[in-house]
């Protein structure tokens, strides 16, 4: 259904127009007819035309000044001007207003009919346009939470792989340097530390959409999951040396993003900002940010307002915590519960922190370990529900039962990513061969096969690799070749049909891979 509106002050040519429209499109069209400018604008507001036939002489305001009135408003309308004056000057205001087609007086039926015919095409390809855009935009919303999260665990691992500039890239980030914000959050905030953490932590999560809405609307960021009673955000910026104004807008953004959420969840928050690095550094940013909340009982704190000599004194080691993530992700048990232990011993060893806070740290710890596990494939997402986690250590009462819980988290995830992988392996790398065997001829990617499997593209490489003993790109070449060889053995074949045969568009390219491996191209290997 198009709606048409035709517009001209003369009943003649309305009713001309209109009947040749109605006569070849039928119930195609929709028609509303204006007899001046002002009505014009009044239809473009209230029936909302696809196509709009315009007269440019017309009472009050001109055709031409009509439509550059609804320029302003609706870019999507498109018009078609006709007109009795063969002028140079309409001609370049119709094009500079984006009208498809100038129409001289009088007009035959035929050239009415073509120029709806155009015109509806133009319709229907902005309507596609739109309908694709709109489902660009749907698979973003699911999409980029996802990356974001991903994003920020990276970062949290001390990555020295180079992948967070990908994310950054995907992320359609390209600022050199940025700065973390930890966010913290409880019921209340009584002397200079929140209350009720895991409490908080249920109703965080219930409203974590709408903390990520308020967040964008205060600074472009990235924001990472809930972790226990913590998140992370990443916040990209133009310059690595900030002024004292830009610290002090840093601040104040983060302190009213915190005041619009703790009105709208009814929770308390904290804030600590670290210093702009490269992002290739910013976990350094991240441990200031760290740093700033543990040295302050201020709501909001950048890392430079500390002092020098409260910056002195010991800080948390996180460098232990990552290592720990990392031996936890790999199964190495013993690793893991021995640097477990060193982690146990300091909380215990700094007399700011209660039963509580240790709680909520060493669950964010245990939560770390299984999302970047779960990111790469060793760990399954339904292992277990954060909400046990909650209600078991909510049950925590004494140091010696949070020392044991701890430590069986860990030897649960150790040793269900073992599991994983020793079931997973066979199945995974039998599953792919068996995958690139039926599809060696068709454009397939180390994505498509890992997708076919299940698991992430990173793990299944590494797994591919490791069982296979060449990377997933060698062996399907190699199984193109070898199924080339017997192609060519067949002269029905020609080595174009070939080509195409064995998953390649390029003949030129399948001829230097061909050579590459049996040192000969195709033709000389046929003989």
């Amino acid at each position: 259904m198009f709606r048409v509106l035709v517009a001209d002050d003369e009943g003649i040519m309305r009713d001309s127009i209109k009947n040749t429209i109605q006569q070849n499109f039928g119930s195609d069209c929709e028609i509303a007819t204006a007899k001046t400018g002002r009505e014009v604008i009044e239809q473009a507001q209230g029936f909302h035309p696809d196509i709009a036939f315009v007269d440019i002489q017309m009472p009050g305001l001109s055709g031409i000044q009509a439509i550059q009135e609804i320029r302003k408003f609706d870019t999507s309308i498109v018009f078609v001007i006709i007109t009795a004056y063969d002028r140079f000057g309409y001609a370049q205001e119709a094009v500079n207003l984006g009208v498809m087609e100038y129409v001289m007086k009088p007009v035959n039926k035929q050239k009415i009919i073509d120029v709806c015919v155009r015109a509806m095409q133009q319709v229907e390809e902005t309507r596609k346009k739109r309908s694709a855009d709109l489902k660009v935009r749907e698979k973003l919303e699911i999409v980029i939470p996802m990356l974001e999260s991903a994003f920020i665990n990276n970062l949290l691992q001390k990555d020295e792989s180079g992948s967070s500039r990908n994310y950054l890239e995907m992320l359609d980030i390209h600022d050199e340097y940025g700065y973390m914000v930890v966010l913290e959050f409880g019921d209340t905030f009584e002397n200079g530390k929140l209350t009720n953490a895991m409490g908080s932590n249920v109703r965080a999560n219930k409203n974590y959409s709408s903390m990520v809405e308020t967040l964008h609307a205060f600074m472009d960021c990235v924001v990472g999951p809930i972790m226990g009673n913590r998140m992370m955000l990443y916040v990209p910026f133009e310059r690595e040396h900030p002024s004292y104004e830009q610290r002090v807008e840093m601040i104040s953004r983060v302190r009213n993003s915190i005041r619009k959420m703790e009105t709208d969840l009814d929770l308390q928050f904290r804030g600590g900002i670290g210093n702009v690095t490269s992002i290739d550094d910013i976990y350094m940013s991240y441990k200031d940010a760290i740093r700033a909340l543990s040295r302050s009982d201020r709501h909001v704190v950048h890392i430079m307002d500390v002092s020098a000599a409260t910056e002195e004194s010991t800080g948390y080691p996180l460098e232990l915590e990552s290592r720990l993530v990392q031996l936890g992700m790999k199964a190495d048990l013993n690793g893991a519960l021995s640097c477990g232990e060193e982690i146990v011993e300091w909380f215990l060893g700094e007399e700011q922190f209660t039963l509580g806070d240790i709680k909520m740290r060493l669950l964010e710890i245990i939560l770390r370990i299984e999302q970047k596990a779960q990111e790469a494939g060793t760990l399954r997402m339904e292992f277990r529900h954060h909400e046990n986690y909650l209600e078991d250590v909510a049950r925590i009462n004494n140091e010696k039962e949070l020392r044991e819980w701890f430590f069986e988290q860990i030897r649960k995830i150790c040793d269900e990513i073992q599991t994983t992988k020793e079931e997973t392996s066979d199945s995974v790398v039998s599953r792919s061969l068996t995958y690139i065997k039926e599809h060696f001829s068709e454009e397939i990617t180390l994505d498509d096969v890992a997708r076919q499997v299940d698991i992430s593209p990173y793990y299944f490489s590494k797994l591919f690799k490791q069982e296979v003993g060449e990377n997933f790109i060698e062996y399907l070449t190699q199984t193109r070749i070898a199924k080339a060889k017997e192609y060519l053995v067949n002269p029905k074949y020609s080595i174009k049909e070939i080509c195409g045969l064995c998953g390649y568009s390029d003949p030129n390219y399948f001829s230097r891979i061909f050579r590459k491996y049996e040192g000969v191209s195709p033709s000389e290997y046929r003989g």
